[in-house]
């Protein structure tokens, strides 16, 4: 009796690490989305790829004709009759590369995600409590994809970008994706041990909201890029030589400022990040006084000095005006950030068996 059940803790525990290693591994394809999906973004790819196939559309062009075919609907939207008229078809296919490199890119996680699971799902290996939530991520891939094209859609009346605010709630998704991926993964590869208690209450919120105030700069962050408002005030700590710059809230109603005006948004997500130091400054501060698990304090560390390198990443991309590597790495940062901080939260939480 004790031989079998030990043979089926044994088994339990592989198909755990089994289930937590195609997590993490579905994680970080889509934390490469995101690198991938900044670069769509920064080099205006987005609105190269007119059709939505999602079934036949993996396939790029392979004859003269059809990329032909491509260029002329193409040439029917705003974007290229207002900003890039006259594109020729080498100059297009430069950026219809990585509009197709995205949406490839995540048709692949889907594959990746979704045969796994109903192979761990038939063979009955999926760890007791996890079953819901891996189907709810099933869910959210498929809603992902409808919000990416409803997001591109918006670029193909009448303007030449995609709407921030689906921007916003694209990336929002993304990075709630990302977590979730994160936080299940964290508890199948990494338990926590049973003699770990939890940190004191009010450590564990200032925990959370280490979290809180890093996910709201992110959502700043997608209107900062979706209004390009990082082209605007690329001086630092000023905002074209003023601390408090001249063009706040001056669109009608007030609250449309914090969404349209790029130099409110700017502005916020300046504040944000500022707010965002502070927290995990003092969450840091907080910890060297108190006596944590190792793994805790190492999480909490961890988070400090990520947030610290995002601060300089955003700082040098906004003054060099946003170049594409810095761009890119700064988004990387926000992602490292954001998954940085549930593991604090994780840690902080304690062992409850």
């Amino acid at each position: 009796m004790t031989m079998a059940r030990t043979a089926h803790t044994t088994e339990s525990m592989d198909s755990a690490r089994a289930v937590g290693l195609w997590l993490a591994a579905s994680g970080i394809m889509v934390f490469i989305m995101m690198l991938i999906g900044a670069i769509t973004r920064l080099t205006e790819s987005g609105l190269s790829m007119v059709e939505w196939r999602p079934l036949i559309g993996s396939v790029p062009p392979l004859t003269e004709a059809e990329w032909r075919r491509i260029f002329d609907l193409y040439r029917q939207t705003s974007e290229y009759q207002i900003d890039n008229a006259g594109m020729s078809l080498t100059q297009f296919k430069e950026i219809f590369w990585w509009e197709y490199i995205h949406r490839v890119w995540g048709r692949l996680i889907g594959v990746v995600y979704a045969v796994p699971f109903f192979f761990f799902l038939f063979t009955r290996r999926i760890p007791a409590g996890y079953r819901i939530h891996l189907w709810v991520l099933l869910g959210l891939g498929g809603l992902q994809g409808l919000i990416g094209w409803w997001m591109v859609k918006s670029g193909f009346v009448d303007r030449t970008d995609v709407s921030q605010y689906r921007l916003a709630v694209h990336l929002g998704m993304a990075f709630f994706i990302l977590g979730y991926l994160f936080w299940l993964a964290m508890g199948l590869l990494r338990p926590l041990p049973m003699a770990q208690g939890a940190a004191p209450r009010g450590f564990r919120r200032l925990g959370a909201w280490c979290h809180a105030v890093i996910f709201f700069t992110v959502f700043s962050g997608a209107l900062v890029a979706g209004l390009n408002a990082g082209l605007l005030h690329n001086d630092w700590p000023f905002m074209t030589g003023m601390l408090i710059p001249e063009g706040l809230m001056v669109l009608e109603p007030l609250w449309v400022n914090l969404f349209e005006n790029e130099t409110t948004v700017q502005f916020d997500h300046r504040l944000l990040a500022y707010l965002t130091l502070t927290v995990v400054t003092l969450t840091w501060w907080r910890a060297r006084r108190l006596d944590l698990a190792d793994r805790a304090r190492l999480s909490v560390n961890s988070l400090a000095v990520m947030v610290w390198i995002q601060a300089g990443l955003g700082v040098s991309t906004l003054m060099l005006q946003v170049p594409l590597t810095l761009a890119v790495l700064h988004q990387a940062g926000a992602a490292i950030s954001f998954c940085l901080s549930l593991w604090v939260m994780k840690e902080l939480r304690g062992y409850r068996g």
